[in-house]
């Protein structure tokens, strides 16, 4: 299965110069964990980082930052690890292992921004692909079953 068909579309995101409570702001609006940071947020929207709630609450509130004065270019990962829309997610699967990262930005053959994969999407997939798997194998031992009758 290709990226792009387990993605989620509605990616949130920021540029960088977003203050940290812009972006919890952002993160609460979107019911989301990360903001994908990006440059021209309002035109091409390429990713260059991410920041997630956590890189708040441990890079910000626990060092006792200025939540005021704070920019999201100051506490995001800006070594991003990213998914072709067109790449199979067993190729994304991985890049993630491979990085150790949960989430994966989705960018199309220009490099914008189009969606996001997540470690969840991923297991959900899989658990899928696995479920029907043991159907098959339980379907098999009924059918053989019945036959010995």
């Amino acid at each position: 299965m290709l990226v792009n068909e387990i993605c989620v579309l509605d990616v949130a995101s920021c540029g960088r110069d977003a203050g940290i409570l812009e972006a919890a702001r952002l993160m609460r609006q979107h019911h989301t964990g990360d903001l994908i940071v990006v440059d021209d947020p309002d035109g091409d929207r390429v990713p260059v980082g991410i920041v997630t709630d956590r890189d708040i609450v441990v890079e910000v509130l626990a060092n006792g930052l200025d939540l005021a004065e704070t920019k999201v270019a100051e506490i995001m990962s800006s070594k991003l690890v990213i998914a072709g829309a067109e790449e199979d997610s067993s190729d994304a699967v991985e890049r993630m292992r491979l990085h150790g990262v949960r989430r994966l930005p989705v960018v199309d053959h220009a490099g914008r921004l189009m969606g996001i994969v997540t470690l969840d999407d991923m297991l959900t997939l899989h658990a899928a692909q696995a479920a029907a798997l043991a159907d098959i194998v339980s379907k098999e031992q009924r059918r053989e079953h019945r036959a010995k009758r």
